[in-house]
């Protein structure tokens, strides 16, 4: 139940500072529903869809009419050495095992072109064919996008939250979040060992958006 608490007013202040395109204020990791911690790794990780309209309306760009899912990842680091991310693998894997890899820009762009170029088919009476009206993508706004909210830390320094956006093309997938998780490897601490992976499941966040808010 504590979790749902805290829930609530995030969601409050994440839509506040939706409608200018800034980041959300960078809170810990456990704050959130969909969390893994390794105490004795002095890890916390958390995933956050942003999943629906009023979430959404952050980015520049409607990424979710087509297909494009931001996650939200906030890792605090509550050790008192460095922990690195450079060679971190981070993917979207579905409940029956399938692996996603994060979008860069142009796979973005590229994506969204080709859908907006296929166009949106009106229906027209039997015998003729359908009219497509297209719909142009800012390629600025994309960039802006991700130059200002994804995920760039390399470091996550000790005592510290660092926090970002990936995106995954989940367009051919129906209920993307239904099972599925975010898998974590190859994080190393300051001696270069590597972490054991993490693995944070969705369907914690899915239920925690079937609560009612207290």
């Amino acid at each position: 139940m504590k979790a749902l608490w805290v829930m609530a007013p995030l969601l409050a202040s994440s839509l506040a500072w939706a409608g200018n395109h800034t980041p959300p204020p960078v809170v810990e990791a456990s704050s959130f529903a969909a969390i893994e911690n390794h105490a004795d790794e002095h890890l916390v990780i958390a995933a956050e869809p942003y999943d629906t309209r009023a979430k959404a309306a952050l980015f520049r760009v409607d990424y979710l009419k087509h297909g494009i899912l931001p996650i939200r990842l906030i890792i605090t680091n509550t050790g008192d050495r460095p922990i690195s991310l450079r060679n971190a693998r981070i993917l979207f894997v579905t409940a029956a095992g399938e692996e996603f890899n994060t979008a860069e820009p142009e796979d973005v762009e590229r994506h969204i072109t080709r859908r907006e170029r296929e166009g949106t088919s009106v229906p027209l009476p039997t015998g003729l064919p359908g009219i497509k009206l297209g719909h142009k993508i800012s390629n600025k706004n994309i960039e802006l996008d991700f130059d200002t909210l994804e995920f760039q830390s390399l470091v996550v320094e000790p005592h510290s939250t660092r926090a970002g956006f990936l995106f995954y093309d989940l367009s051919e997938l129906d209920k993307p979040l239904v099972g599925a998780k975010l898998h974590l490897s190859r994080i190393c601490n300051a001696d270069g060992d590597e972490l054991f992976y993490f693995e944070i499941p969705f369907d914690k966040y899915l239920q925690s958006k079937s609560q009612p808010e207290p």
